[in-house]
């Protein structure tokens, strides 16, 4: 099952408003609001790669309040 983390920065003041949306969609399994050049961090599955690039592409990009995502794909994990 693809796995991705997104790092997300989202206009000032937000965040918390962004997180409250991500946890909306089903495939977001955990989000945090965190310290850094990011303000928050997603976990994100999907059933299939193409699944998961549509989730980021057209759910969490088009996220009111989004102004930018890094996108770490997962290739093995422990």
């Amino acid at each position: 099952m693809p796995l991705a983390f997104v790092l997300i920065n989202a206009e000032i003041g937000s965040e918390d408003e962004v997180v409250t949306e991500l946890r909306k969609i089903g495939n977001v399994k955990e989000s945090y609001l965190v310290y850094g050049v990011y303000d928050i961090v997603a976990k994100v599955e999907a059933d299939s790669m193409d699944k998961l690039k549509e989730i980021v592409t057209w759910k969490i990009r088009r996220l009111d309040k989004v102004r930018s995502t890094l996108t770490m794909i997962v290739v093995e994990g422990t």
